[in-house]
């Protein structure tokens, strides 16, 4: 019978029954931790769907605008009002046609966002506080509106 080269190192490493890992204790008390902090944190967190929406929806804005930017930079405008939104993904067929639109388009998913409510944005070239106003109506999908029903704007980034 051969003798195993590793059996000598096993039996130097020989762990005692003291350092074989945590004790019940040890696992209750980090239990109960965790289960105190997911206690106090977790209803603060989840307990604000609608300013998740709203955040959710400011970022959709974002990456319009973003999208926005690229048909720009490859056509020289910004799509129309007649246009609209739609022009991010599929050619325009009316009003001035890109001369340079970019093949699959500028949106990833290839059709366009609704809000965090369900609602279409709200695309207006030119736009009366900028180059173009693009906005969410908010909850209530009504122009308008005040606190949390407020209508979210990329002209009004605090809302």
């Amino acid at each position: 019978m051969k003798s195993c080269p590793l059996f000598s190192k096993c039996q130097r490493n020989k762990i005692t029954l003291s350092e074989r890992g945590f004790t019940l204790i040890e696992l209750l008390v980090v239990l109960v931790i965790i289960g105190i902090l997911a206690g106090y944190i977790g209803p603060k967190i989840m307990g604000h769907p609608e300013e998740a929406k709203r955040t959710m929806t400011a970022v959709q804005i974002q990456g319009l605008e973003a999208a926005l930017k690229l048909y720009r930079l490859d056509n020289g405008d910004y799509p129309s009002t007649e246009q609209g939104l739609s022009a991010l993904v599929e050619p325009p067929a009316i009003g001035k046609i890109p001369p340079k639109w970019r093949k699959g388009g500028y949106l990833e998913k290839d059709k366009i966002p609704k809000d965090q409510w369900g609602h279409d944005f709200v695309y207006l070239c030119p736009g009366v506080h900028g180059d173009f106003d693009l906005s969410s109506n908010g909850p209530t999908g009504e122009p308008g509106g005040e606190n949390e029903n407020a209508e979210i704007t990329n002209w009004e980034k605090d809302k």
